[in-house]
Formats: structure tokens, sequence, C-alpha cells
């Protein structure tokens, strides 16, 4: 058997985050000497833990607005695919931001990481105020785009890149050439990302040192509670929203689409990329859950590259546990900032393992917490990143069947029938095709 290299990554960041709390609580509990003081934690170790969070930070730009632009594009013919296309963007964006304010609300409840001082920082860090809302809705059109990336304002960012992609759709033979130029942007960049993900046991052993050295142990419990906290926000999006959508919206029963979801989410969960399960997500809906390819072979796809609920429940977990962790009080406007941020942001996150820790650094940055606060998560990361990846899946599912239903296509006795799907390929019936 080829050994999996995720899997093999996933035991390093382990292994590392396991060494860094035993020798920064073994630090922390003797006390370091001067010498590893000085050349240890705040030299070697501080120079690549340094390295690693301003290599995340390095590729949000690039990430979001090329990621994003694919992204749009996806759609294709707008003039024939509009009202689908509407349909699913809406769905997706609306799950999204319900998934984040679930998660927020769950976590302003729990409180993880409440009680837990991070100690003293190179920086002080405080909640911002609020913004007025026509102000935030002005801001979202950058006047010089250049500008906004150059700052890093991902919000103005974002709209730039959906004007972009759609513009890119929409000027023919001249588009085209330039999403071929994308496309190659894309895979080279998710090359970066990879080289990147790779140095993350390195990153995750330096940091997690460093904070233990100076906390010990007692960073546990909150990592617990964050743990436990995002794990129920999850469950509450699997086994609760997505089946009231299907319920109220397409009038299908939510128990029959669980049953039927089996495949895909053991596969995304094991793969923790919903790119990877883009094969068994479309046999699935199409198959056994009645969708027609002409509409699954679009929604799936554009699922896989913009709708990530469960990535975007995690930054807000996230930004509350750290924001916690280094006693920083965040205003309801924060939260506002945050679901908002996290719902566009989703949208430029690539159906890549892991990658949702990168644009994570960029909805800290908007309510401006400290990006070194990712590193507290790491460690635990990796599971969660696949429970996720099982909503992410499971959300395409299900947009893809609510659209399918409201354009009258879904196959409903496919949908009801338990066995659906068991026959090969060459016997399986036709589904029919969405009007254009």
């Amino acid at each position: 058997m080829i050994p999996n290299p995720t899997s093999t990554l996933t035991r390093r960041i382990v292994i590392a985050m396991l060494a860094g709390i035993a020798l920064g609580s073994t630090l922390n509990q003797f006390g370091p000497p001067a010498w590893a003081q000085l050349y240890l934690l705040d030299g070697i170790l501080g120079v690549v833990g340094a390295l690693f969070v301003a290599a995340l930070k390095m590729m949000v730009v690039p990430l979001v607005f090329v990621s994003l632009v694919v992204g749009v594009t996806a759609l294709s013919d707008l003039r024939t695919l509009g009202r689908v296309g509407a349909k699913a963007l809406t769905l997706y964006l609306v799950t999204t931001a319900l998934a984040v304010t679930i998660a927020l609300a769950l976590a302003a409840a729990v409180a993880p990481g409440g009680g837990f001082n991070a100690g003293r920082t190179d920086a002080s860090f405080s909640g911002k105020p609020a913004p007025p809302l026509t102000e935030m809705l002005i801001g979202l059109v950058p006047t010089n785009p250049i500008a906004a990336m150059a700052e890093g304002n991902m919000l103005q960012i974002i709209v730039f890149a959906l004007l972009f992609g759609v513009a890119v759709t929409m000027s023919g033979a001249r588009g085209t050439h330039v999403l071929k130029l994308f496309n190659d942007l894309d895979a080279v960049i998710m090359h970066m990302v990879e080289w990147i993900m790779r140095l993350a046991p390195y990153g995750v052993f330096a940091l997690i040192t460093r904070t233990f050295a100076t906390q010990g142990l007692d960073v546990l419990l909150p990592l617990a509670s964050y743990f436990l906290t995002l794990t129920a926000a999850l469950a509450i999006q699997l086994f609760v929203s997505y089946p009231l959508l299907l319920r109220l919206l397409a009038s299908l029963n939510p128990i029959t689409f669980l049953k039927k979801m089996r495949d895909p989410a053991a596969f995304a969960f094991s793969t923790a990329s919903s790119g990877a399960t883009i094969p068994v997500t479309l046999r699935t809906v199409e198959y056994k859950m009645g969708v027609p390819n002409s509409i699954g072979a679009f929604t799936v796809p554009l699922g896989a590259t913009i709708n990530m609920d469960g990535t975007a429940m995690m930054q807000g977990v996230a930004t509350v546990f750290i924001a916690n962790v280094y006693g920083v009080d965040l205003a309801f406007g924060d939260y506002l900032l945050v679901v908002l941020t996290a719902t566009l942001a989703s949208v430029g996150t690539a159906a890549i393992p892991a990658v949702g820790l990168v644009t994570l650094a960029m909805v800290l940055g908007q309510v401006g917490l400290p990006v070194e606060g990712i590193a507290l998560i790491l460690g635990v990361d990796r599971l969660l990143d696949m429970m996720r990846t099982t909503v992410n899946v499971t959300g395409d599912c299900a947009v893809s069947c609510i659209v399918a239903q409201s354009e009258r296509t879904l196959d409903r006795a496919i949908f009801d029938d338990p066995a659906a799907g068991s026959v090969t390929a060459a016997t399986r019936r036709p589904s029919p095709s969405a009007p254009a």
C-alpha cells in the first residue's frame, strides 16, 4: 500500500506538538537557563516560529484572490446557468453565514479559553471599535485594488476578485485566455501552500515549545474547550441546520439524505479534502439522490470551491478562543465583522487539507487579534479538519438537492429509493436534464 502523505504529515504535526509540549513544559517547570532563553527560545525557535507565521500570512492575498477568481469562473456561461448559479451561490453564502453565526453564538456561550492569559506579547492587542455599518459597506469597494492587496484589506480584495471573475466569464475568448492563466496560477499557488504545510511540523514545534515554556500545561484546558466547542458546532450544522433546510426548502426527508451521505462523508473524513471527494460526491448526488447531471456537475465543483461551512465555523470558534486566551474583549461589531469576513473568505478557500488556517490569519487580522494564536490550535486541527470537511461536503450535497428540487428536476423516485446507486454505471438510469 502506498503511504498517504497527508497521514504522514498529520503524524509529524502531532509528534511535533507533543515534543513541543514536553520540551516547553519541562523548561517551564524548571525554568529555562539564560542560554536556553537567549539562543533556543528567543533565538532558533523564535525565528522558526516567526518564519512559519510569516509564510502563512504571505499566502493570504494571492490564495484568496486567485482561488476566488477561479471559483467564480466555474459558473461558465452566465446566460444559461444564471438562475441555477444565483440559487447555488445564495444558498452557499446563506449556509456559511448561518454556520459561522451558530459557531460564534456557541463559542460566546461556552467561552473556550476563558480565564487563560497568554502572557506578555510583543504588541498590545485590544478589540477594535466597530465602524458604522455605512462605513463598512462603502469600504467594501476598493478605490485602488492594488493598494488593497498591498495593505492586506481582504474584504476589498474579495469584492474585487468577485467582480473580476464575473468579468472574465463574460469576456468570451479573451476571458478564456485569462482564465487559463488563473488556472495555472491556482495550481502554482497550491504547490506553495503545500510546501508551507510540509513545514508545519517545524513551525508547530517552535511555536508550541515557546508557548508551553511560558504557560506550562495550563494551556491544555482551553485547548480542550476549543476542540469540544467546535465539535458541537459542527454537529449542529450537520444534524440540525442541513436537515431543517432540506425539509423547509425542498420538502425532502433529512433521514434519507443523511443515510445516503455515508460514502461521501467517509471519504471526506479520510481525505480532509472537498476537492478530492468530488467524484464520490457527484456520484452520490446523481445516482443516489436523483440530482440531474446538468445541476450536480455545476453545484458540486462550485461547492467544493466556495462552500466551506465547516471552515467558517472553525474560524468563528477559533477567533473567540484566541480572543479569550489573549484577554481581548470582542464587541458586537467585531462579531458581525467575523461573520462577514469568514463568510466571504470561505468563497476563496481552496479545497485542500488545512488551508483554512491560512484564511484564519486573515479573519484574526480583521478584528485585531494576534496571528501567533494559530499555534495554539494547530495540534488538534487535523482531526477537526477532517470533521469540518465532512460538514463542507454534506453542505454541497444539501444545496445540490435543494437547487434541483427548486428547478423541479430532482428525481424523487431515486431520492426515496434506499437501493438507488447500487447498480453499475452501465445500467444506471439516466438523470433528467435541467432546463436551460
